[in-house]
This record gives C-alpha cells, sequence and structure tokens, in this order.
C-alpha cells in the first residue's frame, strides 16, 4: 500500500484552535454557547434572558428562537439552565475550513498577485462539464460562506453582489485575506471569456459573499448560524460551505433547524465531507444533516507514477487519499451525496509517497493559485446545482436524486484508492455531472 504525503495538510477540522465552550457543563467557565428557546418564547423575553443571567450576546437569531450568548461563569450558567423558556444549552463548537495544500506557483498568472498569462478550463471543470451558452448559472444566487471572497479580482468582475456578510466586523468588507473563500468561489464562478484566470463550472451565476471564517480560517457554530440566516434573507438558490467539524447529528438542535428551515425554503446547501479517510460524513457537521448535499473528493485525471512496486499509475476518478466517505443511506438521508474533484491528480514519486497536485482556482490578491481537499470538491457540485436550477431543477431533494441517478461512471466510480489511509465505503455513486 502506498503512503498519501501528510505535510502541511493535516486532518479534516483537527486544527490548532480556541475551543470555544468546551468546559464541561457542570463547571463552566467564561464561554460560548448556543442557548436555545422553547417555540412560541416571545422575542421579548428571548432578548431579556441573558440579561437576568449576566450573560452577554454575540448574535441573537431571528429565524430560529436560539441565541450564541457568553456566559461569563457558572452562576450564570445556572441562571439560564433555571430559564423554563430554556431548551437547551450547548457549547458553541469551533469550526474550520478543510485543510488544504496551497501551491503558489499555479499557472497562470503568477500566483502572487500579478497579471494573468491567459484563460484555462481547469481540469475539474472539464471532468464535470465544461459551461456552455445556455447552462452557466446565469443569474442563479449561490451563496459562499467561507473566509470572504476577493471581489476585486479581475476574474470574478461583476460576479460578487453587493449585499455581503462579515460575522466578525459590523458592516465588515467580506474580503478574503486567507484566500480559501475566493479560490471556492472561482470553481463555482470564475467569468468565462475574459482572456483572464480560469473559468468556473457555472460562470454567470451572481455570488454572495458570506465571511463566516476569519482570517486565520477558523469560526464558529455561531457564526456559520448567522450566516445562513443572511442566506436565507438574501433569497439565494445556493449555499456552499467548504468547512465544518467533528460532531453528531443533535449536537446543536439550533443549527440543524436553520439548515433544515433552509432546505423547506426550497435552498441546496453543498458542503464538504471531510478531510480525514479515517472517518465518515456521518461524524461531521454539517456533513451529517440530511438535508445537505456532502461531497467527497476524487482525481480529475489520471497522474504520474514512478513507484519501483506500483504498475500504474493512480487513474482518474480514483477517491483521493484524504477524502472522508460514507455511503448514502435511503433511510435516514445521511451519508456522500456525490464525489467530484477535489484535485487534478495524484502523482507517486519514487520514494512511492503520494503528492496531489491542487485543483487551479482564483487566488485572493489576483492570479490563480492550486489547492486540494474537499473544500474543492464541493464548489463543483454547488455549480452544477446552479446550472441544474438554470435548466429547470426545483425542490433540492429533487435535485439530490437527479444528481444521484445522472452521475458519471455511476457504480464504477469513485475507484478504490491504493493508499493505506482508504477504507472503500461500500458504494460507488459516480462523479457529478454537469446538465
Amino acid at each position: 500500500m502506498l503512503t498519501a504525503r501528510r505535510a502541511q495538510w493535516g486532518l479534516f477540522f483537527v486544527m490548532s484552535l480556541p475551543l470555544f465552550g468546551q468546559n464541561p457543563a457542570g463547571n463552566p467557565g467564561s464561554q460560548d454557547y448556543i442557548v436555545s428557546f422553547r417555540p412560541g418564547t416571545s422575542a421579548n423575553d428571548r432578548a431579556a434572558a441573558p440579561g437576568r443571567a449576566g450573560a452577554s450576546v454575540r448574535f441573537a437569531y431571528r429565524h430560529v428562537n436560539a441565541m450564541a450568548l457568553r456566559i461569563p461563569n457558572a452562576n450564570a450558567y445556572a441562571a439560564l439552565q433555571r430559564n423554563p423558556q430554556v431548551t437547551a444549552i450547548v457549547p458553541n463548537r469551533p469550526v474550520s475550513e478543510g485543510p488544504t495544500v496551497v501551491e503558489p506557483d499555479a499557472k497562470p498568472g503568477t500566483g502572487g498577485g500579478g497579471g494573468p498569462t491567459g484563460e484555462v478550463v481547469p481540469q475539474g471543470v472539464k471532468r464535470v462539464g465544461e459551461p456552455t451558452a445556455t447552462s452557466n448559472g446565469n443569474g442563479i444566487k449561490v451563496a459562499v460562506l467561507d473566509t470572504g471572497i476577493d471581489a476585486g479580482h479581475s476574474d470574478l468582475a461583476g460576479a460578487v453582489h453587493a449585499n455581503r456578510f462579515d460575522a466578525f466586523s459590523a458592516g465588515g468588507t467580506c474580503n478574503d485575506v486567507r484566500g480559501h473563500g475566493t479560490h471556492v468561489a472561482g470553481i463555482i464562478g470564475a467569468r468565462k471569456g475574459n482572456s483572464t484566470g480560469v473559468v468556473g463550472v457555472a460562470p454567470n451565476v451572481v455570488l454572495y459573499c458570506g465571511k463566516v471564517l476569519d482570517d486565520t480560517g477558523s469560526g464558529s457554530d455561531a457564526s456559520v448560524m448567522a450566516g445562513l440566516e443572511w442566506a436565507l434573507d438574501q433569497g439565494v438558490n445556493v449555499v456552499n460551505m467548504s468547512l465544518g467539524r467533528p460532531g453528531s447529528l443533535g449536537d446543536n438542535p439550533a443549527l440543524r433547524t436553520l439548515v433544515q428551515l433552509l432546505h423547506s425554503r426550497g435552498i441546496v446547501i453543498v458542503v464538504s465531507a471531510g478531510n480525514d479517510p479515517n472517518k465518515e460524513a456521518s461524524q461531521q457537521v454539517p456533513a451529517t444533516y440530511p438535508e445537505v448535499f456532502a461531497v467527497a473528493s476524487t482525481t480529475a485525471v489520471t497522474g504520474t507514477e514512478n513507484c519501483s512496486f506500483l504498475t500504474t499509475p493512480i487513474p482518474a476518478d480514483t477517491a483521493s487519499w484524504f477524502t472522508t466517505d460514507g455511503a448514502y443511506d435511503t433511510a435516514t438521508g445521511i451519508g456522500v451525496t456525490i464525489s467530484a474533484p477535489g484535485a487534478d491528480q495524484e502523482n507517486v514519486g519514487r520514494n512511492c509517497v503520494i503528492t496531489s497536485v491542487g485543483i487551479l482556482s482564483l487566488k485572493a490578491g489576483g492570479g490563480t493559485t492550486r489547492m486540494s481537499g474537499t473544500s474543492m470538491a464541493a464548489p463543483h457540485v454547488s455549480g452544477v446545482v446552479a446550472r441544474m436550477i438554470q435548466n429547470g431543477g426545483t425542490a433540492p431533494e429533487n435535485i439530490r436524486t437527479a444528481i444521484r441517478t445522472g452521475a458519471n461512471r455511476k457504480g464504477v466510480a469513485p475507484l478504490t484508492s491504493p493508499t493505506s489511509s482508504y477504507t472503500f465505503d461500500g458504494e460507488k455513486e459516480g462523479i457529478v455531472k454537469a446538465p
């Protein structure tokens, strides 16, 4: 079996982050929590509860009966527990982008903010299906809840709507410093025919920027919930969340309720499954939610091979060595909906170690760069969903069914990875296919 290179990668959502609200409930310190209230609790009663307990408000949600509160001590925590209108107090758990490999010298462009040398259709876009004049996501609203978007990037000219959300600054610009959100946005909606950068899966969409992860790539349930509420208010058609954390279906009832609300309003929520091959999508939030489209990662093209005991290179449509997967359960709706390219290819060196060639997309500050991960697989699906909606796709579950039944190489792909980290989940769901 082959060993996959883990330098710079780490495991999905296992990062050095502040552990908001991780103290045991019996000994709470000054921490952040999500507090849920009984249905029918008036806005006045919800607003009064923190002050009575001595807690402070981080976010007051409008579409669910919940607040994100900073609870300063055990007495304040106990006071909220005694409130008969409070139904749950759960930690405000940390959320992050999926760790990715960044290759700063990608072509075209300098990768360092310089001018591009020409427009390229990335291998991932070619694999799922290049946009056409009648299948390009025209006018479909796609919210990217991430580290922000570089709206000034030349390949996103006119693509990013003026209404933007920043969970970390009132009146913030939603500008992307880290680059993750810009890369994701480029995969979805980089413009076509402008002789610059790359072409997105759906180059005529309208991108909505929601900054729910900060400049280090970190956020929390609270910031993600605030971004989801904002996306709902904007009337978007699709939400892309290339982010997550370890967790379970019921560990934050308010977040689950909010996701269910967007789903009931006809909004398709696409999320990355995770970058830990030792886990399944059911062990990640929000990937575990039945209402979302959890996306696993594959290669887009065949790689190169110089390993003495490997007879053939790793082919296109192979499950990425890092991907989280998990067979889709039709009874519960939990599991991976579909796979999509999360890297161009996987190359095997003379030392028999795999390195990934990332997906080519946009770099914050200008130019292009490559990144690999299920964070890159999800936006390929978001772009395909936008094109399906453009061509008459309706309810989220109808679109899910169409994606699964119309997948490319269904029953064959993802091909089994030769790496020791990969374990087949029992389903070959296929590769997402654009209209």
